[in-house]
C-alpha cells in the first residue's frame, strides 16, 4: 500500500449547515463534484469530504451512535505564531467557536483549537519543526 492520504470524510449531522460553515467561516470553495448529497473541498494535496453521518455509517456497515470527543483532530498549520493569532481573530469575528485560545504548547509550538458546528476540532498551529512550502505543504525532512 502506498503511503498517502487522498480523502478525509467527515460524517456530519446536517450537510447544509456544516458545508455553509466551511463556505462562509473558513471561506473555502466547493469543488464542482459537490452536490446535495456530498460536498468536497480541494485542499493542498487531499480532499475534505462532508457526508451525512447516517449515510456514512450505513455505507461502512456500522452504528451511527456516538458522542463526545472523537479522538482525532484536523490540523491547519501556519507559518508563524502571528498568523495563528490573526486567523483566530478572523474566525472569532465570524462567530466560530474557539475551544482553546492561542498559546505556547509543551512540544515547542504555538496552537489554538476551533470547532465546527458538529464539534470537529481544528487545531490552528505553528510548528517551528515542520516548515511549510509556498503551497502550505509540510516540507519533508
Amino acid at each position: 500500500m502506498e503511503q498517502r492520504l487522498t480523502i478525509i470524510t467527515l460524517g456530519v449531522s446536517d450537510l447544509k449547515t456544516i458545508s455553509e460553515f466551511y463556505d462562509t467561516k473558513f471561506g473555502w470553495t466547493r469543488t464542482p463534484a459537490s452536490n446535495e448529497h456530498i460536498v468536497f473541498y480541494q485542499l493542498n494535496g487531499i480532499l475534505l469530504s462532508l457526508y451525512p453521518k447516517t449515510s456514512l455509517a450505513e455505507d461502512a456497515k456500522t452504528n451511527v451512535a456516538g458522542s463526545g470527543f472523537k479522538a482525532f483532530t484536523i490540523a491547519y498549520n501556519t507559518r508563524s505564531e502571528k498568523e495563528v493569532d490573526e486567523l483566530i481573530e478572523i474566525l472569532r469575528n465570524k462567530g466560530v467557536t474557539i475551544v482553546k485560545e492561542p498559546q505556547k504548547v509543551e512540544w515547542g509550538g504555538y496552537s489554538s483549537y476551533v470547532a465546527d458546528p458538529d464539534d470537529n476540532l481544528w487545531e490552528i498551529a505553528y510548528n517551528p519543526f515542520l516548515p511549510l512550502d509556498e503551497k502550505g505543504n509540510i516540507v519533508t525532512l
